[in-house]
């Protein structure tokens, strides 16, 4: 089972493989290892424990804490270790023992990259999913394919664990005052069990239905219109330096016209101060927007934009943009539209 293409329907007890979003995609690093000092000292029981403190992560970590919830971080990057201590929150070494912390009703966040990540997390070595009691529960907060969201939540339902198909949208300052969007779809009587932390985590939480795989659904149908709205925002904008405009005014105008788009106005605005420190890595909407490609294909559906935004993320990365923020399109469309 993959990311890339047509799935068969997830048979019960089955998992993707590892590797199912992205061969290059990296390996989830939250598992300590020989760099890694092992953190010392019991863990005390607590209600939420979440696998990877990036910049989502990490901005639900410190939301949680300060709104008095007790939350456990599994994390390998010492500065995300530092930054949930400095939170109110505990540190694990590997996502089993973070499970292991939990009440018999706690929830397990599990906000990495894809759908390797998300496997590796929960049923790799030290995978929080064997410790997991039957009523706890894991929120699967990647953007990933259904099926990989129905397969994972098949197996843990076979062990009596539920899941929350999660994604967010947002950015994590966003995540970081509860105003990102999160698209839930689960059992009602799950989220109703569970509503005052998907409340603590956002003010939009949307509740799309009882399927498992239809947060996944609606993720990618909103990273492509992202992916198709940024790319048209950094055309515009090359555009507009070619034809000798002030970028800055430019899209002041746009602002306040109708080519704007959120996507458009927060990475242009830093595109053109030259500030490409990546909050969102050029990586994740080439992963997204491929994904959600191979989703309309596997639907019959071949629109006219998605396969070309993907293209363009995909020529960013052969450019070595990779780990730059995806603003870097401005400047990717400036030297390739000569």
């Amino acid at each position: 089972m993959t990311g890339d293409g047509p799935h068969a329907p997830p048979q019960r007890g089955s998992l993707p493989p590892e590797g199912a979003d992205l061969a290059r995609e990296r390996p989830f690093a939250a598992v300590a290892g020989p760099h890694t000092p092992p953190l010392r000292g019991p863990l005390p029981t607590v209600q939420v424990a979440v696998v990877g403190a990036g910049n989502m992560g990490g901005a639900m970590v410190a939301r949680l804490c300060e709104l008095g919830w007790s939350v456990v971080v599994c994390d390998i990057d010492p500065l995300r270790q530092q930054q949930a201590l400095e939170a109110g929150a505990h540190l694990a070494d590997t996502p089993d023992t973070a499970a292991r912390a939990l009440t018999t009703d706690g929830v397990l966040i599990v906000c990495v990259v894809d759908a390797s990540q998300s496997h590796q997390v929960l049923f790799g070595e030290h995978g929080a999913g064997p410790a997991l009691q039957p009523g706890q529960v894991v929120m699967l907060c990647p953007t990933i394919s259904p099926q990989d969201t129905e397969a994972l939540a098949s197996v843990l339902a076979e062990r009596g664990v539920g899941c929350i198909d999660s994604p967010m949208s947002g950015g994590p300052a966003r995540a970081r005052d509860g105003s990102m969007s999160l698209m839930v779809a689960a059992p009602t009587a799950l989220l109703a069990r569970h509503a005052a932390l998907l409340d603590a985590l956002s003010s939009k939480v949307f509740r799309l239905g009882e399927r498992v795989g239809d947060g996944a659904r609606t993720k990618l149908v909103n990273n492509l219109l992202a992916g198709i709205n940024l790319v048209g925002a950094a055309e515009a904008l090359a555009l507009a330096d070619r034809l000798g405009l002030d970028l800055g005014t430019t899209l002041d105008v746009i602002e306040q016209s109708s080519g704007q788009s959120w996507i458009g106005s927060d990475r242009m605005r830093r595109a053109i101060a030259g500030d490409l420190a990546p909050r969102a890595h050029v990586t994740l909407l080439e992963k997204d927007t491929r994904l959600a490609v191979a989703a309309a294909r596997a639907a019959g559906f071949n629109g006219p934009l998605g396969a070309a935004a993907a293209g363009v993320f995909t020529q960013a990365h052969a450019e070595g943009m990779a780990e730059l923020d995806d603003a870097a399109l401005l400047p990717l469309l400036r030297q390739t539209g000569r």
